[in-house]
């Protein structure tokens, strides 16, 4: 099988690409992580130039409801762009509840939070509710770590049996943003009690094509920055000279590239096969999901674990963004199940054909 972007889709990698390279800096980032209360690990100038200028939070989103009607490859583009970048701002939450509502919302659903979502004015969020209590369409208990839950306006909420929207600007809900690792990506608690929620027309189809769009943002996302601490760290070994030459001239170091280099290769193939089997409707998608997430997080932690040693002791620096690549890989790691979980799946999936 040969893989080729089509010249829409290598459009939007260039804009994308262009875009966070020139808005997405070391400085704003490093200004949002600073930023406290809702704004926390949030830069609302990056989102509003992302979704109101160039129209990209709609990329994803049916074209009726404010959207480009674009598939899923394309929002997996930008991702990986964003993740180049270690964008602060929630592109996962709109990737899943925007997905959701498409997929299981009833026309109202759609009419009421597709365009709000597709032009940046709504913030989503996404989180399990194991712990909640529902009774007469009012939601109570607490939701734990939950991305940009303090800046979201709309939760999506999977209980077991249902998914619910749950518009947070109303009463009776607490959002407390934590400090976590990765400050480009708060984690909240949310507390709710007795809160107005809305069941979505089709949960089951809902939190199927949220899963399906986060474990791909995740996945696009640490093929983003795998590529790019390889990028920078061979910047560097071009730049820093011992002993009369450039490191990077060295053995050692070139192998260790090397190895970046091929899992970040083999990354992109699993990227790429996920999106376009969710965009053909493949019976592959699921086991193409549960690989490309397993593989890709597994890929950024080593890349950028690499990218901290192959640059000595500045790597080790908070002034360096070593460290913020490092973080986000580990956090990836751990979000929507970890590397080990994804594999399990993968091959419940795999023996399950053969049996």
């Amino acid at each position: 099988m040969e893989f080729a972007f089509t010249e829409e889709q290598a459009m939007i990698a260039d804009t994308v690409r262009a875009f966070f390279a020139e808005n997405a800096t070391s400085a704003r980032t490093r200004a949002a992580m600073k930023a406290t209360g809702a704004d926390a690990g949030f830069d609302r100038a990056l989102w509003h130039a992302f979704a109101s200028e160039l129209g990209l939070a709609g990329v994803g989103l049916p074209e009726d409801h404010g959207g480009a009607g674009l598939g899923i490859l394309e929002l997996a583009l930008v991702a990986e762009a964003a993740g180049a970048h270690v964008a602060a701002m929630p592109l996962l939450g709109l990737a899943m509840v925007g997905r959701a509502i498409a997929a299981g919302g009833s026309d109202v659903q759609k009419s009421e939070w597709l365009p709000g979502l597709a032009n940046g004015d709504v913030i989503a969020a996404a989180a399990w509710g194991e712990g909640l209590h529902a009774s007469g369409g009012l939601l109570s208990g607490t939701l734990s770590f939950v991305p940009h839950g303090g800046a979201a306006d709309i939760l999506l909420v999977y209980t077991g049996d249902d998914a619910w929207l749950v518009d947070l600007r109303g009463e009776g809900v607490v959002a407390t943003n934590h400090v976590t690792m990765d400050q480009t990506r708060p984690l909240a608690t949310i507390v709710l009690t007795e809160v107005g929620a809305e069941p979505l027309a089709d949960g089951t189809a809902a939190m199927a094509a949220a899963l399906a769009a986060g474990w791909l943002c995740l996945a696009a996302e640490a093929l983003g920055g795998a590529q790019a601490a390889l990028d920078r760290t061979v910047a560097y070994s071009r730049e820093r000279v011992q002993f009369g030459r450039p490191i990077g001239s060295f053995q050692a170091y070139k192998h260790r590239l090397a190895d970046m280099m091929i899992e970040i290769e083999q990354a992109r193939s699993a990227v790429y096969w996920a999106a376009c089997a969710i965009d053909e409707g493949s019976d592959e998608a699921t086991l193409a999901l549960h690989a490309a997430k397993a593989f890709c997080a597994d890929t950024y932690h080593m890349c950028a674990g690499n990218m901290i040693q192959l640059h000595g002791g500045i790597g080790f620096t908070w002034e360096h963004d070593a460290h913020l690549y490092f973080k986000r890989a580990r956090s990836i790691m751990s979000m929507l199940g970890d590397s080990q979980w994804h594999r399990e799946q993968v091959a419940r999936l795999i023996l399950g054909a053969v049996a």
